[in-house]
């Protein structure tokens, strides 16, 4: 089988909300406290996405609410409970890992900026494609692995990227944005590369 030797793995910066109202308002209002409680100006606050090429097909990574049970037409490879384990059970409070070939971001019209490269490698790309199904999935905003802040959409970014080897430390959102729960991303590869040798990424993950 022939495959290309071109590839592209391209970090987008979206507004939180970007497109629906409810999800903004909660955002500012999350914002607000987070500002006052720390003593900061409020910063506008980003969520990460993630598209990769290789062998002449796109792959769009997102984490999103379930909708229903199709779950091989989304490309979920993982989900995880919202909020609390005790309800993860209803769709409502769950959400999906989706690595779907072909797919789309809602939203990614709405990117700030220009994609950031992150590499094109065909090597890099799949290696980064091969761990999304061995992203953690722990309880979406909350610090379950004691990484420091919530966990959510940008945390399984931020450890993809930092699994793949890319480097993260010029990965920022655009000026006075902020995109939670990044850094809580990073601290767990860290930890699961400390850890590869026992077990999967996200064992490794999940057992400290």
């Amino acid at each position: 089988m022939q495959t290309s030797r071109t590839a592209a793995v391209d970090l987008y910066w979206i507004p939180l909300g970007a497109g629906g109202r409810c999800v903004r308002f909660n955002g500012r209002v999350f914002e607000a406290m987070q500002a006052a409680r720390r003593h900061r100006p409020r910063c506008d606050l980003y969520h990460a996405a993630l598209v990769v090429e290789l062998d002449g097909e796109d792959y769009t990574i997102e984490v999103a609410p379930s909708p229903d049970a199709d779950t091989s037409s989304r490309g979920v490879v993982a989900t995880g409970a919202v909020g609390s384990r005790c309800v993860g059970w209803l769709r409502l409070f769950r959400y999906e890992v989706r690595c779907c070939r072909g797919g789309s971001i809602p939203d990614l019209a709405e990117a700030v900026g220009a994609a950031c490269r992150l590499s094109s490698s065909p090597r890099v790309a799949r290696r980064l494609l091969d761990l999304v199904a061995t992203v953690p999935a722990p309880v979406w905003g909350r610090d379950e692995l004691e990484a420091g802040e919530m966990w959510n959409s940008n945390s399984m970014i931020a450890w993809l990227i930092a699994s793949a080897d890319l480097s993260t430390e010029h990965l920022r959102p655009p000026p006075r944005g902020r995109a939670p729960g990044w850094d809580a991303g990073l601290v767990v590869a860290r930890r699961t590369r400390a850890r590869r040798g026992r077990g999967s990424p996200a064992e490794a993950a999940l057992a400290i």
